[in-house]
C-alpha cells in the first residue's frame, strides 16, 4: 500500500511541477521541518526578492521577480545584472538551515586554487533554490568579490503567481547605482564619492577618469535593468564542453 502511495505522490508532484524542498542530506533536518507548508509550481509561480548591499548607507537596494525554477546560479546572474556588477569575481549564496550551527554554500567550487574556505561549496547550477528557500521573510546572504568583500542580504518577499504577458526576471523597485568594480569595498566607496562631490578634493580628477562613464552614486532606473540569460552567462564562463546547466 505505502509503494503506491509513494508512487502516486511522485506522479502528482511531476504532473504539476511541485517540489517539497531539498536534495542534499545536511538539510535533512530542514526538510523534516518545513516539507508540509512548502509548495511551488515552478512552472506557473515567481520568486519575489529584495536585494540589499550591506554596509552602505543611504541603502543601494533593488527588487526583484524571478521565475520559481531558478537555480542559484540563475539567481546569481539575475542579482549581478540587477544591481551593476559585472560578474567577474567568485560568489557564494550563504543559506541558514534549521538545526545547523552553519549554513548551506553555493556558489562555484574553487578546489584547485589551493585555498581551503574551510566548508563545502556546492554548485549553484545544480539546485534550485526553491528546494531552500520558499517561505516568505527568510533572508540569505550572497557574497561577491571576496578581495572587496561585498555582501548582499537577499531576503524572499512573496511567492506569487507569474503574470501573463510579462517579461521575468524583471527589476520593479530599486535605488541607488551599485559601486564600480574593484573600488576597494566599502572603505574605497566611501572614500571614491567623497572625491567625486568634492572639487577641491586631491583625487576629484583621478576618481573622474577612473569611473564609468556616465557613473553617479544615485543614479539608477529599473526599467533599464538588462537581464542576461543564465544559460548563456554559464557558457561563457565555463565553455562550451563543461557540463551542467541545461
Amino acid at each position: 500500500m505505502q509503494d503506491r502511495v509513494d508512487r502516486y505522490t511522485q506522479a502528482y508532484r511531476r504532473r504539476h511541477h511541485f517540489r517539497y524542498v531539498m536534495l542534499l542530506p545536511e538539510c535533512a533536518a530542514f526538510v523534516n521541518h518545513t516539507w508540509e507548508r512548502v509548495v511551488v509550481n515552478r512552472r506557473r509561480d515567481a520568486l519575489r526578492f529584495q536585494i540589499n548591499l550591506l554596509g552602505i548607507e543611504p541603502a543601494i537596494w533593488r527588487e526583484l521577480l524571478v521565475p520559481a525554477r531558478y537555480t542559484f546560479w540563475d539567481l546569481h546572474v539575475a542579482i549581478q545584472d540587477a544591481m551593476g556588477w559585472r560578474d567577474c569575481h567568485l560568489h557564494e549564496f550563504h543559506v541558514s538551515t534549521h538545526g545547523r550551527s552553519s549554513s548551506v554554500v553555493f556558489g562555484i567550487p574553487d578546489d584547485d586554487d589551493g585555498f581551503d574556505s574551510g566548508y563545502q561549496v556546492h554548485e549553484g547550477w545544480e539546485h534550485a533554490v526553491v528546494d531552500f528557500v520558499s517561505e516568505p521573510g527568510t533572508v540569505m546572504r550572497y557574497d561577491y568579490d571576496f578581495g572587496d568583500g561585498w555582501s548582499h542580504s537577499v531576503k524572499l518577499l512573496e511567492v506569487e503567481a507569474r503574470e501573463k504577458g510579462k517579461k521575468y526576471p524583471r527589476c520593479t523597485k530599486g535605488e541607488r547605482a551599485c559601486p564600480p568594480e574593484d573600488c576597494g569595498g566599502i572603505g574605497g566607496y566611501r572614500e571614491l564619492v567623497n572625491a567625486l562631490l568634492d572639487p577641491s578634493h586631491p583625487e576629484h580628477e583621478l576618481m573622474n577618469g577612473w569611473i564609468p562613464r556616465g557613473w553617479t552614486p544615485e543614479a539608477f532606473v529599473p526599467s533599464t535593468v538588462h537581464f542576461d540569460n543564465p544559460k548563456i552567462r554559464w557558457k561563457w564562463a565555463f565553455g562550451e564542453e563543461e557540463s551542467g546547466v541545461g
